[in-house]
């Protein structure tokens, strides 16, 4: 199992995505333990204007998680990353990368296939 640790404040949206986004990109079980920083001066010095911050067991942080290329080059690096899952979230609508139907999503943007 995964120990992860998010910094975070009461009603961060980025952190909520960021959230959502390791549900769904992380490979196998994971443990998030949360750390409220408004509570500790020291805490909001480091982390008030980078939050959303995950870090891992060995202390390596992420910043800006919430972006999910930066979330999933993160997760590969540590091989917990569900490559399916991500090739799902890259290509919605598709059954395998490269096969677009009409206009695909991607990041935003539309792409004609």
């Amino acid at each position: 199992m995964t120990r992860l640790t998010l910094y975070t404040t009461l009603g961060c949206h980025l952190c909520e995505r960021l959230e959502a986004l390791l549900a769904t990109l992380h490979d196998g079980e994971y443990r998030l333990d949360k750390v409220e920083i408004s509570e500790d001066e020291a805490l909001l010095a480091r982390y008030g204007v980078r939050i959303p911050v995950l870090v891992d067991a060995q202390g390596e942080e992420l910043d800006r998680g919430f972006e999910p290329g930066r979330l999933a080059a993160w997760l590969g690096a540590r091989e917990r990353l569900d490559e399916a899952a991500w090739a799902r979230l890259q290509y919605p609508g598709e059954t395998a990368p490269g096969r677009a139907r009409g206009a695909v999503l991607r990041d935003g943007r539309r792409y004609l296939g």
